[in-house]
């Protein structure tokens, strides 16, 4: 199988190509389709991880109906024999890959959610004890649990790194009480959802959400607790202290770091071995948590 690295959907406006997903301008909706397009240090690879998108898709379905008394989100459907006309001689590409959402007045932050001690935010902790402005105890470990999760949200960055802020600079991009309810969102969803992972041996060290208005109303948009979007890693191999294994896209990037490139484009192509395995890491995440 070969893996889909772009769409055209002759006659459909296209909205925007992401680093991953290709979005279509349909009105008052959007067409979201998942490639198999990966990135890593902001950087989209030459060659893609064939399924990944469909995995992708699976995944945050199952979330977003796991959340929603939580919360309301976007999707219209994902059943392509009931997708508008103008899509129907795409519905053999689209199948399993793509989802019809509503249109959201999006907040342009990032509602990042740690309930583990790892990545930028382990670095800003060992520099100066806290996360996103917030005082962390001291002698905590890399990958050590989080007695609460916290919520450090991060700047939106269609291009670039997401750079992280603290919750009032949050409030002065979205408004205070705008603020406060994505923060409120994100933690209910964040815990929800980290106890049925780990019911089923995997831990969510962290993941990131998206947020918009829909009639007024906040929904949660775009893709949900992905590993694209999230930290997985196996309950029964953690150990704090050291990186862990994990489902997720930071094995491509424990693979890029054996490499002397510079972590800026063009990216180098990864590996038949590594793209087999990145895609088995997908899988195996998506079983343990939708298919037991």
């Amino acid at each position: 199988m070969d893996a889909l690295l772009e769409t055209h959907l002759n006659g459909v406006p296209l909205f925007r190509r992401g680093k991953v997903r290709d979005v279509y301008d349909l009105n008052d909706r959007l067409l979201i389709v998942a490639t198999d397009r990966i990135s890593a240090y902001d950087c989209v690879m030459p060659n893609g991880i064939p399924g990944k998108g469909a995995v992708l898709t699976a995944m945050s379905l199952f979330w977003f109906d796991l959340v929603r008394d939580i919360v309301p989100n976007h999707l219209i459907t994902a059943n392509v024999d009931e997708y508008p006309a103008p899509l129907r001689p795409f519905k053999d590409l689209l199948r399993g890959r793509s989802m019809l959402v509503r249109k959201a007045d999006r907040f342009d932050v990032e509602c990042v959610v740690r309930g583990y001690l790892v990545g930028s935010g382990w670095r800003e902790y060992r520099q100066h004890g806290t996360v996103s402005g917030l005082t962390l105890p001291a002698g905590l470990q890399e990958a050590s649990r989080l007695d609460t999760p916290i919520f450090t949200p991060a700047t939106k960055a269609e291009t670039g790194h997401d750079e992280n802020i603290s919750f009032d600079q949050m409030a002065e991009i979205v408004g205070a009480s705008s603020a406060r309810r994505l923060r409120e969102l994100s933690l209910a969803v964040y815990v929800k959802a980290r106890d049925y992972a780990d019911a089923r041996g995997i831990i969510i060290a962290d993941t990131k959400f998206e947020f918009g208005l829909i009639d007024d109303q906040v929904a949660l948009i775009d893709e949900v607790l992905s590993p694209d979007s999230s930290r997985f890693w196996p309950k029964d191999r953690y150990q704090p202290g050291r990186p862990q294994e994990s489902f997720d896209k930071q094995f491509v990037r424990d693979y890029l770091d054996t490499l002397d490139w510079n972590k800026t484009p063009p990216a180098p192509p990864l590996p038949d071995d590594i793209v087999r395995r990145t895609l088995e890491k997908y899988q195996e995440a998506y079983q343990r948590l939708v298919t037991r």
